[in-house]
């Protein structure tokens, strides 16, 4: 992982483009933006360490924005919804966060 992104903000604190919008989501936000990519709460970005497979060159997990993000709680599934990312429940994600340093490697595993 390369980043921690949120420390402080509360939770559900809404991001775009790793930043956060000063919004917090709630259903109601969720029911008018049904489109939206909520990006919740904490972000920890990850980088890969392979390169020409997840690391530099077109395939690049850090340039693609590939994080693990909370998403509303409401519509969290264990089905694919992202464009590669982990999403995560809310408070499971501010215990994670709490938990691992910068640079701690990640292993996904399906």
């Amino acid at each position: 992982m390369r980043a921690k992104i949120g420390e402080g903000l509360p939770i559900n604190s809404v991001f775009v483009g790793r930043r956060p919008t000063g919004e917090i989501y709630v259903p109601e936000i969720g029911q008018k933006h049904p489109q939206r990519d909520w990006i919740l709460t904490r972000i920890l970005w990850l980088s890969g360490k392979e390169p020409g497979i997840n690391r530099l060159g077109e395939c690049d997990t850090m340039r693609r924005y590939i994080y693990i993000h909370g998403t509303p709680d409401e519509q969290f599934t264990q089905q694919p919804a992202s464009h590669g990312c982990i999403r995560m429940k809310n408070a499971d994600l501010l215990e994670l966060f709490e938990l691992v340093p910068i640079y701690c490697p990640v292993l996904i595993e399906a």
